[in-house]
Parts: C-alpha cells; sequence; structure tokens
C-alpha cells in the first residue's frame, strides 16, 4: 500500500473512531463534513421509524451510511449475512432480526470504537446471533464461500483499493451469493478531480466511483447480474445508489486447452489488520 493510501486509511479510522466516542458519550455521530452531514441524505432518517425505535438509540445515533442496505438485500431466515463496514452495528442488528435464530449476521469493522459500541449495542439488544470482526474490507477475515449475502452501508466509497474489496467479496460469497449495498457513486461525466471539488474522501464523496467504474470492478471481480439504481442526489452530480449483484452458482467456462488458466490463490482469512462504520 501506498503511503498516500496508508495516510488516507488512517484519516479514515480517525474520524470513525471520533464519531464512535461522539456517541458513546453521547453525542450523535454523522458521516462528513458541513454540508453532508447536516441534511437528510446520511444518516438514521434514511431507516423506517419502526425500525430505529427497536433499536438501542447508539446504534441509530451512529448510523453513518447514505441508505438501508437491509432492506434492498432482501435478507431470507436462515441466511449468513456479512457487513463491510459495520460501524455501531445497526445493519448487523437489523439483519440479524430479519435472519432470525437460525441465520447469522456478521460485522466487520477496522475500528476499535466502532466495535466496542457496537457490542454494547447488540448486548442491548439482546441479540445472540451476530458476531463482529475487525479487519479491513480489503481482506476479509473469513473463510472463502461461507457467506450468503454481503451488504455495506456508504463504506466501500471509503476504501483506498476498491478492486481488492470486490475481490475479498467474491471470495467469501457461496456460489448463488449477492451483494446488495448502499454506496455513494457518481455520474460518469465527473472526473476524480471534480469528485473531489464535492467533499473530501473521509466525507464520503471523493472516494466514489462512477457508474461504469463501479460496473466494470464487480464484473472484474467475476459477478454477473449486475443493477446499479442511484435513489437521491447527495451531491452535484452525486447519489446514493443500490447496488446489486450475485456470484454465479457454477464456475465460469474452463479456459480453452490452447490456453493456460491461471491457478486458483485464495486470500490468507488471517491477513486482517483492521473500516468505517
Amino acid at each position: 500500500m501506498s503511503e498516500q493510501s496508508t495516510e488516507l486509511r488512517e484519516t479514515v479510522r480517525r474520524r470513525y473512531a471520533a464519531a464512535a466516542t461522539k456517541v458513546t458519550d453521547g453525542g450523535t455521530g454523522c458521516c462528513g463534513p458541513e454540508p453532508v452531514e447536516v441534511d437528510d441524505n446520511f444518516g438514521s432518517t434514511l431507516y423506517a421509524a419502526d425500525e430505529r425505535d427497536t433499536l438501542p438509540a447508539e446504534a441509530v445515533a451512529a448510523s453513518l451510511g447514505c441508505g438501508n442496505p437491509t432492506a434492498v438485500a432482501e435478507l431470507r431466515e436462515g441466511e449468513r449475512v456479512l457487513d463491510l463496514g459495520s460501524g455501531g452495528g445497526i445493519d448487523v442488528l437489523l439483519s440479524a432480526r430479519r435472519v432470525g435464530p437460525t441465520g447469522k449476521a456478521y460485522g466487520l469493522d477496522m475500528t476499535e470504537e466502532m466495535l466496542e459500541l457496537a457490542l454494547a449495542n447488540a448486548e442491548k439488544a439482546g441479540a445472540t446471533n451476530v458476531e463482529f470482526l475487525k479487519g479491513t474490507i480489503e481482506a476479509i477475515p473469513l473463510p472463502a464461500s461461507t457467506i450468503d449475502v454481503v451488504i455495506s452501508n456508504c463504506v466501500i466509497n471509503l476504501s483506498v483499493d476498491k478492486p481488492a474489496v470486490f475481490a475479498e467479496t467474491f471470495r467469501v460469497l457461496r456460489p448463488g451469493g449477492r451483494i446488495g449495498v448502499s454506496d455513494v457513486v457518481a455520474e460518469d461525466t465527473l472526473t476524480p478531480e471534480q469528485r473531489a471539488e464535492r467533499g473530501d474522501y473521509v466525507g464520503c464523496i471523493a472516494g466514489a466511483l462512477s457508474l461504469t467504474e463501479y460496473r466494470t470492478g464487480l464484473a472484474a471481480a467475476g459477478f454477473t447480474d449486475i443493477e446499479i439504481t442511484p435513489t437521491h442526489s447527495v451531491a452535484d452530480g452525486m447519489h446514493s445508489a443500490i447496488v446489486r449483484a450475485s456470484k454465479p452458482a457454477t464456475p465460469a467456462d474452463p479456459a480453452p486447452e490452447n490456453e493456460s488458466a491461471p491457478e486458483p490463490t485464495e486470500a490468507d482469512p488471517s491477513a486482517a489488520a483492521g473500516q468505517k462504520g
């Protein structure tokens, strides 16, 4: 990882550690710098009131996302769900209820303060089918082909290595598994420089992929049935979007005999180091 990427990741970690501490001390977390953090494009208002009212106040206060992935992922009883960048645990707790006692919801975050807050929230909610893991979304500390659904709420745009995120997500999904992600995407007409002008990296704007880049990245990782649906504007030319895709239920056709197929590789689950919430 380059020095710049390392610095960006640490900046993100500090920002969300501070948000977690603020919530723990009785305040309210928020997603980014002015003006994004003061409007209704991010945070708990994107969840239905009946969902918010059933959760610990701290889980709701720490909501930093740009959508409601638990609704778009169409979770079912008995499924195993992974939330990338689980933060205070709002999406993990909602997922745990949707998959029921025969299912399980995992939350992955790199921030100690967010993990502590999430664990406390799970205890307050009485959730027994949840587990929180420390790690980065670029090196998921779970075995291959063990997850039915991967969700994420305005986190992938914060990653400094999005191809790694897509590859790791594909790896941990079982064949036939799917993703249901809320994320910020840019219109194809915006350059990276123009995206940066609309907000800083930590504020969920500058790191966003364009619609075409997002689709291309998912396809390169092996995903099919890719759908990216913008839902509401978060800045000029920038949108919150619902992202859906699937891991094929059967392996891709083998390479022709005159072509040598690459040897399969599996990420080392122990390689996790420490993502937003």
